[in-house]
């Protein structure tokens, strides 16, 4: 018999689930790195006036729709229109592609804090340290199933009792940790550099490829176009102002990858001279050149450990959504129970999580489209599916159910201010942005264009 459905005890909570949902690897990590890459204060702009526009419209939009058809997104888009129920089966395919390889990526971040506190800075800042450690054949199933665990645990709890209560206490300590690290980065001998290139928008970078690099980090942060917030505006009472959750939930997330762009650019400046190519792609800058400037800063290994949690407990929130995404999706579909469903992810999530680690040890030869296990399932999630369930939303509200449906769900908890914005970015600016980030990320991902 399947479970009455959970919901969150008030806004607050909501609000901090939803915010720990969308803060996680890509505030943390991967803004950061991006902002470098393309221009530093220019692309911080960009993303901040995109944020309260473009994401602050798609954000409403799934929430809404959650919170209107009481279900996950599996259900949601047929119950809207069953035309596009097709949408919510590959809506799920999102969440259930990226967790395994997201408990992956969360697995080294385990091992490197346990690297840290444990004395062992001065091994992690070796250049091989990271490419040993992952293509060891055992070592990193160990962190990844750790890791894992650490999600199903919090997850099993449920809502309000689980992710809720979780949410209240990681998320208080991860803007506090943030703020921390970005102050200390900021007084480091030769940052000040850093901090002026980050902050000071330089417009003769401006380009088409910045644009669409921060639209695609806006999804890829606040966790559009995976489900989730569909998920988490299901549990959302109807009293609860939907529009002023949405604002408090983008404070949170641009507000940590403001100060994570604040903590990490700077740092690396200061470390390599000024050289922003040390803000590497991809993995190199968190686990090869992050060790080395903690190494080289005064009570690094403190900070570097403080560093690692924060982002182990980023990491976390993240993954418990994606994994109560999932659950949620099968406790509707199959209609079990919350344990159930949760023992079916954990299995599914091993087997999909071995692939990505065992890509880099015993099958590190073998390639899907050139592209090693790990990074074909974040290649075809983020930078295929992901844009494709966007677009077809933004058609759906736009053109089929048209945006008053979803204004009038929005004005159950209040007036909705800022609905013309609303309905003119859903139906006009968002459909034609997004086909502009699909074929932008996907040249990108198979290397046909080179930024």
């Amino acid at each position: 018999m399947a479970e009455k459905r959970s919901s969150f005890s008030g806004k607050l909570g909501f609000v901090l689930a939803s915010a720990g949902s969308a803060v996680g690897l890509g505030n943390i990590w991967r803004f950061p790195y991006l902002a470098a890459q393309y221009g530093g204060g220019i692309f911080l702009l960009i993303y901040l006036l995109l944020a309260v526009t473009f994401g602050f419209a798609l954000m409403c939009a799934e929430i809404a729709i959650g919170r209107k058809t009481g279900t996950s997104a599996l259900g949601a888009y047929k119950k809207l229109d069953k035309r596009f129920g097709f949408v919510g089966i590959i809506a799920s395919l999102v969440p259930i592609i990226i967790l395994p390889y997201y408990s992956v990526i969360g697995g080294w971040i385990a091992k490197y804090f346990y690297t840290f506190i444990g004395g062992g800075m001065s091994a992690a800042a070796n250049d091989g340290f990271f490419n040993e450690f992952i293509s060891s054949p055992v070592e990193p199933i160990g962190w990844f199933l750790l890791y894992l665990g650490l999600t199903a645990l919090v997850v099993l709890f449920g809502v309000e009792k689980g992710i809720e209560k979780v949410s209240k206490f990681m998320m208080p300590v991860l803007v506090v940790m943030v703020i921390f690290i970005a102050v200390y980065s900021m007084f480091m001998p030769g940052a000040m550099e850093g901090v002026k290139y980050y902050l000071t928008p330089d417009f003769s970078k401006f380009s088409i490829t910045t644009v669409l690099a921060a639209m695609g980090q806006l999804f890829y942060s606040m966790s559009l176009a995976m489900g989730i917030m569909i998920t988490y505006g299901s549990y959302m009472r109807k009293d609860v102002s939907l529009e002023g959750s949405v604002k408090q939930i983008e404070l949170f997330d641009t507000g940590i990858a403001f100060f994570a762009g604040l903590m990490i650019i700077p740092a690396v400046f200061a470390f390599s001279g000024g050289d922003e190519s040390a803000l590497g792609k991809g993995p190199s800058l968190m686990f090869v050149t992050l060790p080395k400037v903690f190494e080289s800063m005064p009570a690094g290994s403190v900070i570097g450990a403080i560093f690692f949690v924060m982002v182990l407990l980023a990491a976390l929130t993240s993954s418990i959504s994606l994994m109560e995404t999932i659950v949620s999706i099968f406790m509707d579909k199959f209609k079990i129970g919350r344990k159930r469903a949760c023992v079916a992810v954990i299995l599914l999530s091993v087997i999909l999580g071995l692939l990505s680690t065992f890509g880099y040890s015993i099958w590190k030869d073998v390639k899907i489209i050139g592209f090693q296990f790990l990074d074909f399932f974040d290649f075809i999630s983020n930078s295929v599916i992901m844009p494709v369930v966007a677009f077809l939303t933004c058609i759906l509200i736009g053109y089929v159910i048209k945006p008053k449906a979803l204004i009038e769900e929005i004005e159950q908890g209040g007036k909705f201010k800022r609905k013309t914005l609303f309905t003119v970015v859903i139906k006009y600016i968002a459909p034609i942005c997004i086909v502009a980030i699909l074929i932008f990320s996907v040249l990108e991902g198979l290397g046909i264009i080179k930024v």
